[in-house]
């Protein structure tokens, strides 16, 4: 049985984190689309974090974390592993405060993402996502260079500021005088869906938040069912949603997700490329494959949604260009 993590961030820290990062990050829209609600059959509303600093949500955990930081780690430097977006958003922040950041991610990683992270000043260290492990490569190259790890998703001052899309939500929600009836947040290593959920059900208890997974990287509905993290079993199994494929919940994203979610939406790479393409035609979004699966998941039939208020959270929209072309193609 694993020990529960001692800290977990709360909805004081949501909202402290707001507070911290206003002067920087984007008040990004929540836009609806009257042909896509016939489509669907309920009204769906979108929280564009594609339009956020550096195309993704992550911009918001990363500035949280790094002004969290004390001197001496700020003197230092910062160093954080990801599948890209999350990179990308710590050189940004990094660059804003001045520090010096360190980001390993993977050399198959869309261009937009490394060239993102490089244009910000970072020192990029590339890695085969198949064969190497970017945890222990970034402990290396954090002891070696004595950096600042700031993880992904399981880090309690990234999931604060990852909250406070969730507060957008609520507040913009507010203003149009909607109550929805659930949200679906997209979800790999969980650090979003906590965020967002934290601040929803502290506004809205009754409000049920699903997860919305990509095939073959389920592993919140494999844990949500089992009781306990699991991870999935086929790690080289393929899927568009590049930033979704965490193969196990983080400790702490678990213990705040376990009781919080209602459950896991299932989605497969056909059912994404055809949201990406109706967001594209009917919002005039550009997301990439794992910031559309939430959008997926709703407009798929494994939950009801007739004549129901849905938010989703459209997470990012960093995809090269000849692959979006690529997959709205098919879609």
């Amino acid at each position: 049985m694993e020990e529960s993590p001692k800290t977990l961030p709360n909805i004081f820290d949501i909202k402290q984190a707001a507070k911290r990062i206003s002067k920087h990050s984007i008040l990004t829209p929540l836009i609806e689309s009257s042909l896509l609600n016939k489509i669907a059959g309920g009204r769906i509303l979108v929280k564009a974090e594609t339009l956020q600093k550096t195309g993704a949500f992550k911009f918001r955990g990363a500035l949280n974390a790094l002004s969290l930081l004390n001197p001496k780690q700020k003197e230092m430097g910062v160093l954080a592993y990801s599948s890209g977006n999350h990179a990308h958003a710590i050189a940004c922040a990094a660059q804003l405060l001045a520090l010096k950041a360190h980001v390993v991610i993977p050399s198959d990683a869309p261009k937009i993402k490394l060239e993102g992270a490089s244009s910000y000043g970072a020192h990029i260290h590339q890695y085969n996502r198949a064969e190497e492990n970017r945890e222990k490569l970034g402990q290396m190259l954090a002891e070696e260079h004595k950096l600042t790890i700031i993880k992904p998703y399981d880090e309690p001052t990234v999931i604060a500021g990852q909250g406070t899309t969730g507060l957008e939500i609520v507040e913009q929600c507010i203003r149009l005088n909607v109550l929805p009836d659930l949200i679906v947040v997209p979800t790999g290593g969980g650090g979003l869906i906590a965020g967002v959920g934290l601040a929803i059900s502290d506004a809205w208890p009754n409000t049920k938040i699903y997860a919305a997974e990509p095939f073959g990287w389920d592993d919140h509905r494999l844990s949500i069912e089992s009781g306990y993290r699991k991870s999935v079993t086929d790690t080289n199994f393929y899927s568009i949603c590049d930033a979704l494929l965490a193969p196990i919940p983080g400790k702490i994203t678990y213990e705040i997700n376990k009781d919080m979610l209602e459950k896991s939406l299932v989605v497969s790479d056909k059912e994404v490329i055809r949201a990406m393409a109706l967001a594209f035609k009917y919002l005039k979004l550009v997301i990439e494959p794992g910031g559309a699966i939430a959008l997926a998941a709703a407009l798929t039939n494994q939950i009801d949604i007739y004549g129901k208020t849905i938010v989703v959270v459209a997470s990012g929209g960093n995809i090269d260009m000849d692959k979006y072309f690529h997959l709205l193609s098919k879609g």
